[in-house]
């Protein structure tokens, strides 16, 4: 289960219903509800509404991945990669406030709700995009996402994808998926398709959801040269 973004060009299975990962649910998703919940120790208050993900009440998932997410980086770009009215974003963003946290979502009324969630609780961290407005070269330290496994799976994979590669060297990303919505086989299919330098690991188990890890290689700051050459033998 996930939070409301999906790759560009790609298309969830259609049941003829509205979906939070819909970019305008109708009638603009209903009306907010003000609820009071705990995000890593922090009580909080804040809005949501009907057609975002987990519109009623925190996610099991995202709590899951909230009790079990390593620290973040002091500062630095985060991502918040399908934020839906929030709670990750409101979660890193008071977690790191030097750092800039972007909130990331095809839902627009999703968008809204996180802005003024991060407004209403002080966080002036947090920025607000659709996927396509981020600049397409932005990296980031670290990733958390409750990912959208209803997409489907050939749209899920196009926007892991698309997202994942862009962890900075030594970026660090957990993703939160219910092991019986396939989180064991998101871990290969992971494993098996990201490029060399990303590497994917299990971080936490926890009723009935697997914290997936993935980590970049750190770029060398001093790299050995295969072949070094006497200077003796270098020519003027």
């Amino acid at each position: 289960m996930a939070s409301g973004v999906r790759a560009r060009h790609s298309r969830p299975v259609s049941t003829g219903q509205s979906h939070y990962f819909d970019e305008r649910p109708p009638a603009g998703g209903g009306p907010e509800k003000v609820r009071r919940v705990e995000l890593q120790g922090r009580e909080v208050e804040v809005r949501t509404a009907a057609g975002v993900f987990s519109g009623d009440r925190l996610d099991p998932g995202t709590a899951v991945l909230l009790r079990h997410a390593g620290p973040l980086p002091d500062e630095g770009d985060l991502l918040d990669l399908g934020c839906g009215w929030g709670p990750i974003t409101l979660a890193m963003a008071a977690a790191s406030p030097r750092a800039t946290v972007w909130a990331v979502d095809v839902n627009a009324r999703a968008r809204e709700l996180t802005a003024a969630n991060a407004r209403d609780n002080g966080l002036t961290n947090v920025r607000v995009r659709a996927p396509d407005e981020l600049d397409a070269g932005a990296t980031f330290t670290a990733v958390w996402s409750n990912p959208p496994i209803r997409i489907g799976k050939d749209a899920l994979h196009a926007l892991l994808l698309a997202w994942l590669p862009r962890l900075a060297p030594g970026g660090h990303a957990e993703l939160v998926v219910q092991r019986n919505l396939g989180a064991d086989s998101l871990h290969r299919w992971l494993e098996e398709t990201l490029t060399e330098d990303l590497h994917v690991s299990r971080s936490a188990s926890s009723k009935g959801y697997r914290v997936l890890a993935v980590d970049r290689d750190p770029v060398d700051p001093d790299p050995v040269d295969p072949d070094p050459v006497d200077p003796a033998d270098r020519r003027a």
